[in-house]
């Protein structure tokens, strides 16, 4: 039987263990320089006689030179020492007591989130939305439009508070529809389709809201300039969906047309924009040199060289300035991620697979001299990057993580490796058993793990219980990824032969045309959104950063995979799109 649902694969927790019972002899730190064996393996290399696949990978759109070559001098102390006097000068507006419990208040908290500023109004905005919750609950407040019954729901439920759907029954007709009048109302549509995609699972009158709003919103024609780029954005991916700093970009030319602007918040979220552009193209330029020092994609030119890509990745992940060391461990494993992906998707042998998997699940350095000469190349680059990721923590925090990272690289290699050979023996699994293996082999679940030691100050035996049993705030992430990465790269994946995606399995398992397929698998992705929605307000063990960072991963597989493979095959639009956001500063 298809999958119809998330929740028959709980059957499949117990199956992928991502960390271990420390009771055995811990890996230890020893470091192994990637580079001390590159002069002896570049002059040993001899032709291989195995015949070897290609996917003719296109070579990366960002020199080494031009990343070096980018100058961060639009920042400077009194460009900061102006942002700070507007920011408390915001600040004094949000805490404004004639500003407590009013629309305007609501709308200004969005047009901060929206613009990139949150990260410096956390308090003042917790602050101001426990107001609004003190109000609910002492029935001060009494709604009257729909756009603010809509816009207080969704900034609530963002934000972790509990708020029933039912706010919205009153907008209902006595036939328990939706009243026709409210498509009118173009401003409260928006509002009302956007706080839909905050619904939970089995909220059917958030689900009514969905189709309701849609609906009209798609047929909508007469609106205001800033009304209708915002029905057309939201249209092709809601507000919930983007990241932050796409988001950011945007709304800042939006909010510029907007007659009821803030002038000093418009110009403070240019500033930090800016200021944050810089941190970013610090963080990129320390990557690239650390990539081009490793060597790896000179020497393996099977694989892709996408520094730029994986470093924006963790952008679109942890977009906040103060998490510099989050992004640059981020960028180190999902660079590796990639390379030894291709590995075992295009050019390794199963031989060869067989012996690398074994020799990263026993996490051992002398195992790297019964590999081929490539592969001796990308375990040692793991090896060293991992150990020095490990030993970071270690003298951080006291705590040996070591094993679980080591644990969680042999887990996603064992999905590899599954899926090597249903390729290599032209096999296509149920869709059951693919997405078993396949929400673990796209790696969402690696980067987690990392990303919890890179961003957690305290690490708890209870988060790391959470994320052994696969909390639903890691799990969905992952369902999201793997789903959003199937949509948007399936059609070469079949060019160069695969066997088994989740679009292929389910067509084959159901006898249904493509289409049909594609869109249980974004009624997939909505009902993982929904789990993740859930978890944000259920609560969870995890710190509030770490989470909405795996939140994130979910918003940034639906900006990289929404037109196709931005990863895999960036195009010039995808340059266009990466600069904007971490190179291009705005005007100010």
């Amino acid at each position: 039987m298809a999958l119809g649902n998330l929740s028959c694969i709980s059957q499949f927790y117990p199956n992928i263990c991502i960390f271990p019972k420390i009771t055995h002899q811990r890996p230890s730190l020893t470091s192994f320089k990637t580079n001390q064996v590159y002069r002896s393996l570049s002059s040993n290399i001899s032709p291989s006689v195995v015949e070897r696949r290609s996917a003719n990978y296109q070579p990366s759109i960002w020199s080494y030179e031009y990343l070096q070559s980018l100058k961060i001098d639009h920042v400077d102390s009194n460009y900061s020492k102006r942002a700070e006097r507007l920011e408390q000068e915001i600040r004094c507006v949000i805490n404004d007591a004639d500003n407590e419990g009013s629309l305007s208040l609501l709308e200004m908290i969005d047009d901060i989130q929206r613009l990139g500023l949150g990260h410096r109004f956390e308090m003042d905005i917790k602050r101001a939305l426990d107001g609004f919750v003190s109000l609910e609950e002492c029935h001060v407040v009494a709604w009257e439009s729909l756009h603010a019954t809509a816009l207080r729901f969704r900034l609530l439920r963002q934000h972790g508070y509990e708020i029933s759907q039912d706010v919205f029954k009153r907008f209902k007709d006595n036939e328990g529809s939706f009243m026709d009048c409210l498509s009118m109302d173009v401003e409260g549509m928006v509002s009302l389709y956007e706080a839909s995609f905050l619904s939970f699972k089995g909220e059917d009158l958030m689900d009514e809201a969905l189709e309701f709003t849609r609906k009209h919103l798609m047929n909508l024609h007469d609106s205001s300039t800033c009304l209708r780029e915002e029905v057309i954005k939201a249209l092709e991916l809601p507000l919930h969906r983007r990241i932050l700093r796409q988001e950011a970009r945007e709304y800042i030319e939006i909010y510029s047309k907007k007659t009821d602007a803030i002038p000093k918040l418009l110009e403070l979220a240019k500033l930090d924009f800016n200021i944050v552009l810089a941190t970013l193209l610090s963080d990129l330029q320390d990557m690239s040199k650390w990539w081009e020092d490793i060597g790896l994609a000179s020497k393996l030119n099977f694989a892709r060289d996408r520094l730029m890509e994986c470093f924006f990745w963790t952008v679109g992940m942890v977009p906040l300035p103060q998490f510099s060391k989050c992004r640059k461990g981020l960028t180190k494993v999902t660079t590796l991620i990639t390379t030894i992906d291709d590995a075992y998707d295009v050019y390794g042998t199963l031989d060869e697979l067989e012996l690398f998997t074994n020799a990263v699940h026993r996490w051992d350095v002398n195992a790297v001299k019964n590999l081929p000469d490539y592969m001796k190349l990308c375990f040692l680059a793991l090896y060293n990057t991992v150990n020095e990721l490990a030993y970071d923590t270690l003298k951080d925090h006291g705590q040996n993580i070591l094993p679980y990272l080591a644990k969680a690289w042999g887990d996603l290699l064992k999905a590899f490796l599954v899926e090597a050979k249903w390729r290599l023996n032209k096999r296509t699994p149920t869709f059951n058993n693919y997405l078993k293996n396949a929400w673990v082999s796209v790696s969402g679940i690696l980067i987690l793990v990392h990303t919890y030691f890179l961003i957690t100050p305290t690490i708890t035996n209870q988060a790391l219980e959470s994320l052994e049993k696969c909390h639903n705030i890691i799990l969905c992430p992952s369902l999201v990824f793997r789903l959003c990465n199937d949509l948007g790269t399936s059609k070469a994946e079949l060019e160069r032969g695969e066997t088994a995606s989740s679009l292929l399995c389910y067509m084959n398992e159901m006898g249904c045309s493509e289409v049909v397929a594609r869109e249980h698998m974004r009624d997939l992705i909505d009902e993982s959104w929904k789990k993740m929605n859930e978890g944000r307000v259920e609560g969870s063990p995890f710190d509030k950063h770490f989470v909405e960072s795996a939140i994130n991963l979910a918003r940034i597989s639906h900006f990289t995979y929404q037109h196709g493979d931005a990863h895999g095959s960036p195009d010039d639009k995808c340059k266009n799109r990466v600069a904007s956001l971490i190179i291009e500063p705005v005007s100010c």
